[in-house]
């Protein structure tokens, strides 16, 4: 069983909610990623969405394309963040780690050659943000291939034909952007995730987690409370940019940067 089927499996019969980080690989830099998601796994993260870091990350908003510029002016690659993932199961087997971001760089790679490579670091799903579901039949055979999963995006505003021809091709999990705009936007109009939840579960059996503008425990349990889990990024992001650019943090600084999700996982447990 894959990682992201048992925790997802486990979450689901204990009747959890899911909590899923995100960060990018890189941000400030690849020592402190490293750090950091030990750190987000300590603070309560069921699973940890990595970003690559790519020049035009168009569906993010300015904390995140901000993050991006740091990982990037470190010099931070795919291969990179593979081998981050790479040392990262050199002591911890278990958590799921999901690869978020663009398609050029794989484009670059070459798929089969990506899939091999991250199934060797313990990568567990791939999130193309631009990649349709009507033109990744290549990358998600060769993912597939490497039991890797693939996971999509669907917003408010997915038309109904769309929405289920994503769930034909998804797994893992579904990830439901909750508001029209880009990533760290704070308006989620609740009623329609709640509407378009109820309609994602009449197509598939996957968990459906929702992100974008998910900002602190609050926000993180009225969320939950519409689906199977949570993703938190910009505001993660916002609390690292204020790190120190030295290569190693202390544990206080470790734990001040993480303490969203740690307010984030007491929030939502609260629904358990």
């Amino acid at each position: 069983m894959s990682r992201i089927k048992d925790i997802t499996e486990t979450a689901k019969r204990q009747g959890s909610k899911l909590l899923i980080p995100y960060l990018i690989a890189g941000d400030p830099n690849i020592t402190v990623t490293l750090q950091l998601m030990h750190q987000l796994v300590a603070s309560g993260a069921d699973i940890i969405e990595l970003g690559v870091p790519f020049s035009d990350p168009s569906s993010d908003g300015p904390v995140i394309q901000r993050g991006v510029e740091r990982s990037l002016s470190q010099g931070t690659t795919l291969k990179d963040t593979l081998e981050t993932v790479r040392s990262f199961r050199e002591k911890n087997s278990s958590t799921p780690v999901v690869l978020m971001g663009y398609l050029n760089p794989i484009e670059i790679m070459g798929y089969e050659l990506f899939a091999e490579l991250a199934a060797d670091a313990g990568v567990d799903g791939v999130l193309i943000v631009d990649m349709p579901p009507a033109e990744s039949q290549a990358l998600r055979q060769a993912l597939q291939k490497a039991e890797i999963d693939t996971i999509y995006l669907v917003a408010p505003t997915t038309k109904a034909t769309r929405a289920r021809s994503i769930t034909e091709v998804s797994s893992g999990y579904l990830y439901y952007v909750s508001l029209k705009g880009v990533t760290g936007a704070a308006l989620i109009d609740s009623d329609s995730v709640r509407e378009n939840i109820v309609y994602l579960r009449k197509l598939c059996d996957l968990p459906i987690v929702i992100g974008f503008g998910i900002k602190d425990g609050p926000s993180a349990k009225a969320m939950a409370m519409q689906s199977d889990g949570v993703v938190i990024g910009s505001a993660l992001v916002e609390k690292i940019a204020t790190l120190p650019t030295g290569s190693v943090l202390t544990e206080i600084e470790l734990g001040v940067t993480t303490a969203i999700i740690k307010e984030a996982r007491e929030a939502i447990d609260t629904l358990s």
